[in-house]
């Protein structure tokens, strides 16, 4: 089992101790004034003014920031920078006080006149500086006025139309600048966004964007819609600001008490910024219990390609990091953010994010993602090859400007994705050593974990529970990655000889660590459960159990897939080159395996294999696996004898056959949040 580096373990202790027995308390709270000492009795009002205040305090040990119930209405982003970090023997914490649940937004509360205006809508006059992209209430995100209507059962976009931006319809609005388009990828892979910048002289509508993908494509033909075009404002729930008028409009849902609703708009893009450099980081920082909303949406941000990855990113998030080591985010709730939810963006060093909530975000759930100059003969263009003889051949990073030894750990993610549809639960990417466990993610529109490439691999992911994922996109799996490094597209080099001779290490000079795949439970019906993608190098997939999707190995090298249990499925090998290296033992499957164009006899060991046969006692061998790959010379089939497959229980009873194979049973048990405020709150896949 991968541990914490000792002093992290030191550091996360000495918060622990800190958090009980602080050298300093500074309160604050909504009825406080920041000319207040910061005591219970006297405390601060803002965030500002306690991060002031514990700047001095914090020479004389441990401070933590009490947080007292309400809502901090940031009037712009909590920037924290060397000058406000603790020690390890004296952090600073930003910490719910005990029993209470403050909210940090980076909204404002409206107080608003409301008057009918027509057919159950609702207007109001705001000020003239006033905007918003969202708009909140009761807590709840409405919905900008759009076409065709919000439809919560619909499986793409919740609604979608191919009319949407057809010329009888644009022909209705008077004047659509300041909408948008939202598109699917012509190939599924993703999400496109464009803003409608008004309409020509014949009445054709104009707009710009669509760059939010790496492999570029027109909009799909029919999923697609438009919003925030006022003809549209016509259901319950919708909402619309005319920014020339000053108005706002709001249709309120039936039972809505208006009046007395709790109205809230969107300002900032991030709530909190803790920004350092690798020379100078902000060190033992730590949030704890904080609810954080009301981060502005980035979907027309979303343009930086991230090397040879399907991806574009917008780097930030409603809590962004960039140079830290040692802090953490802890037992926190993101709620309804606009975009990314946390984002440790290049040098960032044992960040820790542990039993949060992160809960329909427009983008992703948590980010990492390192420099790109931090890539030896990196590429980010799909299309793009580059000559064996031009590349640097030095392995690993040419900087220290990226994430490492980070973990997520406990955390329930689900419902990202509500705006962009090339997102995930957790973002690698030009990373090492990034641990995700026990986390439970669902209801994603891709991906429930993403690795974008093999820079600097030894990412460890286990006890997690990824399921119905792909919900949107195709070509996918609950947890997808890419290799598309120095080997990848390489002139001069027959890539079916990479592992030969001087070559050998080629694979590698990227992927210096192995990323482990182990005790994790993955079910897609969309597509793999575990999906390695175009190059994906250096992998260990062991004792995981795939539920519906299988487990495909593209074009790569050096893959260890061992004592999985594929349920209802298979392995994919995919287009592999002669001399992969890769291994697939061990495995119990249920059907034949799924080739496409690979050459016989597959990579350097396939055997002690069992396929599955419900109700064949009789051991026989695995003929037909044996004609596939050109080896499974000890392969079997036989009923494997699981224990309990109706309840999950996949484990295999003690004279099953995939014992005498050299099976391992596994715990059936452990798979996701651990914590028991967010277990009973979390789904679990179909069985």
């Amino acid at each position: 089992m991968l541990v914490r580096p000792t002093s992290f373990l030191a550091a996360l202790l000495s918060l622990n101790v800190a958090f009980a027995a602080t050298a300093a308390d500074l309160h604050i709270s909504p009825a406080g004034n920041d000319a207040n000492p910061g005591t219970v009795e006297k405390p601060l009002l803002t965030l500002t003014a306690a991060r002031t205040a514990a700047r001095a305090a914090k020479a004389a040990g441990p401070v933590t920031i009490l947080v007292h119930a309400g809502t901090y209405y940031l009037p712009e982003t909590l920037l924290l920078t060397p000058e406000d970090s603790g020690t390890e023997a004296a952090p600073v914490t930003y910490a719910a006080a005990p029993g209470e649940k403050p909210i940090v937004s980076g909204g404002q509360k409206l107080n608003l006149k409301w008057e009918p205006y027509r057919d159950g809508i609702m207007k109001a006059a705001v000020p003239a500086d006033f905007t918003t992209d969202e708009l909140f209430v009761n807590g709840e995100r409405q919905i900008l006025a759009r076409y065709p209507n919000f439809d919560p059962k619909a499986q793409y976009f919740n609604g979608a139309s191919a009319d949407c931006i057809a010329p009888a319809r644009v022909a209705r609005w008077a004047n659509p600048a300041g909408g948008y388009i939202h598109a699917m990828h012509g190939a599924m892979w993703g999400s496109l966004h464009y803003l409608i910048t008004g309409k020509d002289a014949a009445g054709k509508l104009k707009y710009e964007g669509g760059w939010q993908t790496n492999r570029p494509s027109g909009m799909h033909g029919s999923i697609r819609f438009v919003e925030n075009v006022f003809e549209e404002l016509d259901a319950p729930g919708e909402w619309f600001h005319d920014a020339k008028n000053h108005v706002l409009y709001f249709y309120p849902p039936k039972g809505l008490e208006l009046s007395a609703a709790v109205v809230e708009s969107v300002r900032l893009k991030h709530l909190i910024g803790v920004k350092g450099t690798a020379d100078n980081p902000v060190k033992f920082i730590r949030f704890q219990g904080l609810t954080f909303r009301h981060a502005a949406r980035t979907f027309m941000e979303t343009r930086e390609p991230l090397l040879r990855s399907d991806w574009t990113i917008y780097r930030g998030g409603a809590i962004f990091l960039t140079g830290t080591e040692d802090c953490a985010v802890e037992d926190c709730l993101l709620d309804q953010l606009g975009g990314n939810a946390i984002f440790a963006s290049n040098y960032n060093r044992r960040l820790l994010v542990a039993r949060c909530h992160i809960f329909k975000s427009g983008a992703s759930g948590v980010c990492f993602v390192g420099d790109p100059n931090a890539v030896r003969s990196g590429l980010t263009d799909v299309g793009r090859g580059q000559d064996i003889k031009d590349i640097d051949r030095t392995p690993g990073p040419k900087t220290s400007n990226y994430p490492a030894d980070c973990i997520v750990e406990d955390c329930l993610i689900h419902l990202v994705g509500r705006t962009e549809k090339q997102t995930t639960g957790v973002e690698i990417e030009m990373a090492q050593g990034i641990t995700v466990r026990h986390c439970s993610i669902y209801d994603c529109p891709r991906a429930a974990i993403n690795i974008g490439d093999g820079c600097w691999g030894g990412h460890l992911i286990e006890f997690c529970d990824l399921f119905d994922t792909v919900m949107e996109t195709g070509d996918h799996g609950s947890f997808n990655s890419w290799g598309r490094d120095r080997f990848w597209n390489l002139g001069h080099a027959d890539p079916n000889k990479i592992s030969q001779g001087d070559n050998q290490d080629l694979p590698k000079l990227d992927a210096v660590k192995t990323t482990i795949l182990r005790n994790n439970r993955l079910r897609c019906d969309h597509g793999w459960d575990i999906d390695l993608d175009d190059g994906s190098s250096n992998y260990e997939i062991r004792n995981n159990l795939c539920l519906n999707g299988g487990l495909k190995n593209r074009e790569g090298f050096y893959r260890v897939v061992e004592n999985n249990v594929i349920v209802n499925n298979s392995f994919h090998p995919h287009v592999w080159f002669k001399g992969s290296e890769d291994i697939f033992r061990r495995n119990i499957v249920f059907k034949h395996y799924e080739p496409i164009g690979v050459p016989t006899p597959w990579g350097k060991e396939i055997d002690y294999n069992l396929f599955h046969v419900l109700g064949q006692s009789k051991i026989a061998p695995a003929v037909e696996l044996q004609k596939q790959s050109g080896r499974d010379e000890h392969s079997q089939m036989a009923d494997a004898q699981f224990i309990n497959p109706a309840e999950g229980d996949c484990r295999v009873k003690d004279d099953s056959p995939a014992l005498k194979l050299g099976f391992v049973n596994f715990p059936m048990d452990q798979f996701g949040v651990q914590d028991k405020s967010l277990r009973v709150m979390a789904r679990t896949p179909e069985l």
